[in-house]
């Protein structure tokens, strides 16, 4: 086999690879012998075809065969001999005026891993902002969770309806009337305050009393999911059934039995347990987006475009979702168009990133066990139907890339781990919502009595989205922090096709219809949450497939 290197410009690198017809039909030879005992043929015994006759009845065949072998062994011998380090799949290419018994003529392009500098990881200071966990929060977890669990009675007949009552009724919605599909139901029960019915519908039942009818008047939401009801005027004609009090929750050991618990110390403690889980968890956001934001400031190279995209691709993606679902998703997708080149800049920071991290985990050994990679593939599995289980495990065991992809998160984790044994920390206890404006404003930094700033300053602004984006590395693992790890495939023929990237909802589950007869009454799938709200760029940003 002839290299001659094309093209080698930063990352870049190009070769051309000469494979001899003499070096495939060789290939070809040794295959028919492989075969050849396998073959069965009228008028020889088993094992006896002659290889004169096996070649020409699969010649073809085993040519093409020899082609592919051929040019992937010269791939990975080119990729061990100039010692590259593939950030992608190569790109190979067959030359087009390639015939059977010509030499082969192989077009192969890559992108390589930077020699990252060696990284700067002494002298790292953070600080750890923690919420205790005390027990006016718990409380308040408690009465939350004793008011999803409450219980209504009968009230007296002549007791009209207030809020927080639950009243029970038939309903037959019209507009213009004339009763519209999905307008008419039966026992539907709704507590009164909840917000859960459209605007205006559950204020009117305020007042009414078992066995009175009444007909109220609604206008829909302009934005409502029904086309054919957005924005207009209805009425609906109510029968109460009943009228019915929330009774007092007690938070006792009885409540706790009633939620299968043993007690009220069991409930309390497992709450206390979630609470400070949440709250470690927001610890640990805080002080990761400081150290990478540290790591970032500390290490400049250059870092492969074909990642670079990739990575870009994936962001820009799910912002694009999100615009779709703005009210306005013209001005929000003109908006984003905008600040194409700032997100650009978060995905160069990401690669770059997950490439430290990676350097940082291979220098120090920091290593993912054959048994917490078995676990993390359990896991994975549980996400699959009980059938396709053992399939996607052998999928994950063959395909070293898929492999990668879910060991990336617990490595990144362990190499941030890591950083922060060798770091100095200084802890300093704050308030939940200071800690939350920290992990959001532009400098992560919450002000105090005692930080050690000047208070006449200015306190710091909350981070515009495309900033919060930039930081969303902070909090989810880099797709490219093993890029080393996986050995890369090279295609056989030509390149192989890109994947795209999963929409930014593939993972949710399709949204249930409500029941026909509660599609008028209750609101949308949209206007039962809460008004549309951009969602945080942190957020969106980072998800990926």
């Amino acid at each position: 086999m002839q290299t001659v290197e094309t093209l080698n410009e930063g990352l870049k690198r190009a070769y051309t690879l000469t494979i001899t017809a003499k070096d495939i039909d060789s290939k070809v030879d040794a295959e028919v012998k492989r075969v050849a005992p396998q073959v069965r043929m009228p008028g020889f015994r088993p094992g006896k075809v002659p290889a004169n006759l096996v070649r020409k009845m699969h010649g073809e065949a085993l040519a093409q065969d020899a082609l592919n072998s051929s040019i992937q062994d010269g791939v990975q011998k080119l990729i061990a001999e100039k010692k590259l380090r593939p950030a992608i799949q190569p790109s190979v290419e067959l030359d087009e005026g390639y015939a059977p018994g010509k030499d082969a003529e192989v077009k192969v392009a890559l992108e390589v891993l930077p020699d990252v500098p060696a990284p700067t990881i002494d002298g790292l200071k953070l600080e750890r902002l923690t919420v205790p966990a005390d027990d006016a929060v718990v409380t308040a977890q408690l009465e939350q969770l004793a008011s999803q669990q409450k219980s209504f009675t009968d009230a007296p007949k002549t007791r009209k309806a207030q809020t927080g009552d639950q009243v029970t009724m038939d309903f037959v919605g019209k507009v213009d009337g004339v009763a519209f599909d999905g307008g008419t139901g039966e026992d539907m029960a709704v507590e009164i305050g909840t917000g859960r019915l459209i605007p205006g519908f559950e204020d009117q039942l305020v007042g009414v009393k078992a066995g009175q009818e009444k007909q109220i008047k609604v206008t829909f939401p302009a934005d409502y999911g029904v086309d054919t009801l957005s924005g207009k005027e209805a009425t609906f004609d109510l029968v109460i059934k009943s009228v019915k009090i929330a009774g007092e929750s007690k938070i006792d050991d009885e409540f706790a039995k009633n939620l299968g618990l043993e007690s009220l110390e069991q409930l309390t403690g497992l709450i206390k347990g979630q609470v400070e889980q949440e709250l470690n968890g927001l610890t640990r956001t805080h002080m990761k987006r400081k150290l990478l934001d540290q790591l970032a400031a500390d290490h400049d190279f250059d870092v492969p475009p074909s990642m670079v995209e990739a990575e870009f691709q994936q962001i820009w993606a799910q912002l694009e979702q999100e615009a779709t679902r703005e009210e306005d998703s013209e001005a929000a997708k003109k908006e984003l168009e905008s600040e194409r080149d700032e997100y650009h800049a978060i995905a160069v920071r990401r690669v770059r990133l997950g490439l430290l991290l990676s350097e940082i985990g291979q220098a120090n050994g920091v290593e993912v066990s054959q048994q917490e990679m078995s676990r993390l593939i359990m896991q994975a599995a549980q996400q699959y139907p009980q059938e396709q289980r053992e399939r996607f495990m052998q999928y994950v065991q063959q395909e070293p890339m898929a492999a990668a992809q879910l060991r990336a998160p617990l490595y990144e984790d362990k190499v941030v781990d890591f950083l922060f044994d060798k770091a100095e920390i200084t802890d300093r206890e704050v308030t939940r919502e200071e800690l939350e404006a920290a992990i959001e404003s532009e400098d992560g930094h919450v002000h105090g009595p005692d930080c050690g700033h000047d208070h006449g300053e200015k306190p710091a602004k909350k981070a515009p989205a495309k900033k919060a984006a930039a930081k969303k590395a902070d909090d989810k693992a880099e797709a490219v922090t093993e890029a080393e790890e996986a050995p890369k495939k090279p295609a056989t023929k030509k390149p192989a096709a890109k994947k795209e990237a999963a929409p930014a909802d593939a993972e949710k589950p399709a949204a249930k219809k409500a029941p026909a007869k509660k599609v008028a009454a209750a609101k949308s799938d949209d206007a039962e949450k809460a008004p549309a709200k951009k969602a945080p760029a942190k957020k969106a940003a980072a998800k990926k497939a």
